[in-house]
């Protein structure tokens, strides 16, 4: 039986008040939400979204690619419906990008700048697209990656979770296969971290649990910006699920 075992940490990092992240790591579903709004609304939203999509963990979809962006959708109609009962919310938003397993095929469904990467055979993947303006800067070749990790606009996003309408998903299904390990992470880790650092310790750090601290360690010791938040997973072959507790870190953990 090909399933998941998984880990997730986050921190508030060493320059903001509150934790606007949010992040869920299940036996069939990895998410990771990174929040954004004044007073409390980027924990809001970000939180509201990891609590619309986590009734994927316990659901067995035929079409995976359409249950995950259902999900997401069902995320973005939730925070469309919060502002609209406290207008002071008004602006809130969030990143999501979620990947949703059925043994060896896995949805990867995106919106925003938190980033998933697969560590495969040593190699390390980004797998996903940021949706920023110096991303399309550099597909343009106006700037160069050494240029766009110091631009002043670095952090503006061109598509989010915000309850308008016109929201654009990346979607894709993939194989997976047993040994694969997974991060997925908002921007105060891929932001501060460099990617030769991420494979080093996805690639020599056994434990799951560890791989977390260290990474969030790593961006602290960076300065530590932003919020910090990642989940980590590794797909196994076993006779049953490898774990079957979901975690829940940041602003949706309800402890």
């Amino acid at each position: 039986m090909i399933t998941l075992r998984y880990a997730a940490g986050s921190d508030v990092g060493k320059v903001r008040q509150g934790n606007e992240d949010a992040a869920y790591a299940g036996a069939r579903l990895l998410a990771i939400a990174d929040g954004m709004g004044g007073h409390v609304g980027g924990e809001v939203a970000s939180s509201a979204a990891v609590a619309a999509i986590a009734p994927l963990d316990h659901e067995c979809p035929a079409d995976l690619v359409a249950a995950a962006e259902g999900a997401v959708r069902r995320a973005n109609q939730r925070l469309r419906e919060l502002i609209e009962q406290d207008p002071s919310l008004t602006g809130m938003g969030t990143t999501l990008t979620l990947m949703l397993w059925d043994g060896p095929r896995v949805a990867l469904a995106h919106i925003g700048d938190s980033r998933a990467y697969l560590l495969r055979n040593g190699d390390l993947y980004q797998i996903t697209y940021d949706h920023t303006l110096v991303q399309t800067l550099m597909d343009d070749g106006r700037i160069t990656a050494e240029e766009a990790a110091r631009h002043p606009h670095r952090s503006i996003l061109l598509q989010v979770l915000d309850g308008s309408d016109n929201i654009e998903i990346d979607l894709s299904l993939r194989d997976a296969e047993v040994g694969d390990r997974y991060l997925l992470c908002s921007d105060g880790l891929s932001g501060v971290v460099e990617a030769d650092q991420l494979r080093h310790v996805l690639a020599t750090v056994d434990d799951l649990g560890d791989v977390a601290g260290r990474l969030i360690e790593l961006a602290c010791e960076g300065g530590g910006p932003d919020n910090i938040t990642c989940v980590v997973a590794d797909v196994v072959d076993t006779p049953g699920p490898a774990q079957d507790t979901p975690v829940v870190v940041g602003s949706a953990d309800p402890s």
